[in-house]
């Protein structure tokens, strides 16, 4: 299985051996003071950074992007250009509202580790446990192969929460197999999220499940694609978390995630839709065609502004730079934000490190050609020289990273599909990592 084929579209190998390697900023850089990287509210502070996101929007790659950045607990930095669409008179700023798709699966690790905080999950613990169609599980001889009894054995472990958090559980992803799973998974409503009213696209295509019971049940009877616990393959695993959270807290996935991580952070804008009364701030969504930039998810008329069938732990999301900032920035300070305590720094420190499975084959963890990174919580862990970083990216151009070790978080916000199209995941952490380097050099 090629692993770098399956997540082309969420990461450049070599960009982010390159930019990860900056942000860490080596020995040299580890000794300069804190205290003395107070930003200025002034595009200056990132000038690589700031050129990029102009010239994105200047050519119409993009209608609009925005960057939040910041150092610590300081008050983050917005750099924008553009607007909500490109027939849009609303300039994009902080408080835009974008689709963020997978960099919430971040958020849905979090909320699963707070559950372990409180006792009523355990890192290692069999998901049948808690959703009892998930013991006994068959995996697909061929990867990718027939689903038929022939192509079929029993699973040689559990499927554990660990498993799920670090895309190891054998869970087969929609948006990743090419195998006739796809299709059983589309029969089933087995869809892990919304994309556009359009159905003739096949990345768009699909009718999820009715209720995030009947998504886990239904993925329950499919098999997997890869024996538990061996390879990384991305997956929906986090998807199934949010199962696996609303029955062991008692309460419906969406709601413990307003109550432990969204009215704590002040992160008023995210959640599952559009509140009402906000889509003024909504952006538009764009497929880039052979060049041309294809509106799929307009304001107005985005599935976006209706309540989901099943609140999507994968992909779900919206939210708004200055949101995902405050998400970024409780992590980085360890569990904490404006005085309100979220998570223990104990488990802000667990959920951000190494949490792979013990049990993975020879070359079967989170790596790109031998250069290997770590996963966590829903996103990848740094090592070595880009050791402290932790974060994920969404389909649509969007990318949250924070750097534990020198408390550097930075996210970025556009929309357009699919993400591979342009550089974004290379362009946006290169250009952030010169322009902290040089803050850095200065003091």
């Amino acid at each position: 299985m090629n692993q770098q084929a399956i997540m082309a579209p969420y990461l450049s190998r070599r960009a982010m051996m390159r930019s990860t390697a900056m942000l860490g900023c080596g020995a040299a850089l580890s000794g300069l003071p804190f205290a003395s990287r107070a930003l200025a509210q002034e595009a200056s502070q990132w000038p690589r950074l700031s050129a990029m996101i102009d010239s994105y929007v200047r050519t119409r790659k993009v209608a609009n992007m925005v960057a939040a950045l910041g150092w610590g607990t300081d008050v983050p930095q917005f750099l924008a250009s553009g607007n909500t669409s490109f027939t849009s008179s609303v300039t994009a700023g902080p408080d835009t509202i974008y689709r963020i798709y997978s960099m919430t699966k971040p958020v849905t690790g979090m909320a699963t580790m707070l559950c372990i905080e409180d006792g009523l999950l355990s890192l290692d613990q069999p998901i049948a446990e808690i959703l009892p169609g998930f013991a006994d599980m068959k995996v697909q001889k061929t990867y990718d192969g027939a689903i038929t009894p022939d192509n079929l054995e029993p699973a040689e472990r559990p499927i554990t929460v660990r498993h799920c958090l670090t895309h190891t559980a054998g869970l087969g992803y929609s948006v990743i197999q090419q195998g006739p799973i796809v299709q059983a998974y589309g029969e089933r409503g087995i869809v892990p999220g919304l994309v556009s009213r359009l159905q003739m696209i096949p990345l768009l295509s699909g009718t999820p499940a009715g209720s995030l019971k009947q998504f886990a049940d239904e993925l329950a009877s499919m098999p997997l694609v890869l024996q538990p616990g061996t390879r990384w393959s991305y997956s929906m695993g986090l998807d199934l978390l949010g199962r696996v959270i609303e029955v062991a807290s008692g309460k419906s996935f969406d709601a413990f995630l307003k109550e432990r991580i969204f009215d704590p952070c002040g992160m008023d804008s995210t959640g599952f839709r559009v509140k009402p009364g906000q889509e003024g701030r909504f952006t538009a969504n764009y497929f880039v065609f052979e060049g041309l930039l294809l509106p799929i998810d307009l304001p107005g008329s985005s599935v976006y502004e209706e309540d989901p069938p099943f609140p999507f732990g994968g992909a779900g999301l919206v939210s708004t730079p200055r949101d995902y900032d405050r998400f970024l920035k409780m992590l980085a300070n360890g569990g904490e934000i404006d005085g309100v305590r979220v998570m223990d720094a104990a488990t802000v420190q667990l959920a951000t490190s190494e949490l792979s499975p013990d049990t993975l084959a020879r070359g079967g963890g989170f790596s790109f050609g031998g250069d290997e990174f770590g996963f966590g919580a829903g996103g990848l862990v740094g090592r070595g020289q880009t050791d402290g970083l932790f974060g994920w990216f969404g389909m649509a151009g969007t990318c949250g990273l924070v750097n534990l070790k020198l408390g550097l978080r930075h996210n970025l916000m556009t929309q357009y599909m699919p993400a591979e199209i342009y550089p974004v995941y290379q362009d946006f952490p290169t250009n952030v990592a010169a322009d902290a380097a040089s803050q850095l050099l200065r003091g």
